[in-house]
């Protein structure tokens, strides 16, 4: 059954509305709203089943914190994995360029999320510490080296890239990975809700932080990307965080190279390319 056909199982005649990003991965998930008795609730249809079981494991963790999402109902053992939830809201941090006010309430809810008991959503006795990050920092430069060409990286830039002190990491948290703009899920209330916990780990609260205000900053500016440290209760040192868009950057670039199709050319890269260009010098600092 393909995702369509189970989101038109699950309405059971109900109206429903497909809000699938367009992507090129074939392991992609996929999104629906469904008006129910009078009200909506959200279905996401799993890439894989490994990726439902993810989340709802960190939803279940981190249950707690008021801006988990409220889980229905789901399944992993059918084919494709899903999940119901209550719906958040129909905006978010991306599609509310400039507004202040939601860019500092996600520099809370990201804060509440660091703060939070890690113990129950992982084992791991280290997570992503500062080592991991000196040498996945390296690797994943290298594994750039076999994508330059094609994203538009000439020898020069890429020298520059490899001579960038990796990023430090201070002890690992409960964390996100992907705070995207996209992530921060707004309702009419101005509530916030941080959703797609499927890569949630122990990782260090920069990687979140910088994560979230770097990308915030390319798509809504400046203004928003402070608002967003302020509601956190931290500014990242102007060198470190140079360094953190680098290593964010370049793991962006390999993704979509990866999932492109081979032919697509350098100028869908600009932006991020134009980001490393941007920060380079201080981050070489």
């Amino acid at each position: 059954m393909d995702a369509y056909a189970l989101a038109e199982r699950i309405a059971a005649g109900d109206r429903f509305q497909d809000l699938t990003r367009p992507t090129k991965s074939l392991a992609k998930n996929s999104h629906y709203r469904i008006w129910r008795d009078g009200t909506t609730v959200l279905l996401k249809v799993y890439g894989t089943p490994a990726r439902e079981r993810r989340e709802s494991h960190a939803i279940t963790a981190l249950g707690d914190l008021e801006c988990i999402p409220v889980r229905l109902d789901g399944s992993s053992d059918e084919e494709p994995a899903w999940a119901l939830f209550e719906d958040p809201g129909q905006w978010s941090l991306a599609s509310l360029p400039g507004n202040s006010e939601a860019a500092r309430k996600a520099g809370a809810v990201l804060r509440s999320v660091h703060e939070s008991d890690p113990s129950a959503l992982t084992n791991l006795t280290r997570g992503i510490d500062n080592e991991w990050i000196q040498v996945d920092f390296a690797s994943t430069i290298r594994r750039l080296a076999r994508y330059r060409r094609r994203v538009g990286i000439d020898s020069d830039l890429y020298d520059a890239m490899a001579a960038v002190t990796p990023p430090r990491a201070s002890e690992p948290r409960a964390a996100h990975t992907d705070p995207t703009p996209e992530h921060f899920v707004l309702d009419e209330s101005g509530g916030v809700t941080l959703v797609d916990w499927e890569w949630a780990t122990l990782a260090p609260p920069e990687w979140d932080l910088s994560k979230a205000a770097w990308l915030l900053r390319a798509r809504s500016g400046s203004e928003s990307a402070a608002a967003l440290q302020d509601g956190y209760g931290e500014v990242l040192d102007p060198i470190e965080m140079s360094r953190w868009i680098i290593y964010h950057a370049a793991m962006l670039l390999i993704f979509e190279a990866e999932q492109r199709m081979s032919d697509a050319g350098a100028d869908s890269y600009s932006d991020t390319v134009a980001e490393i260009l941007r920060v380079l010098e201080v981050a070489a600092s």
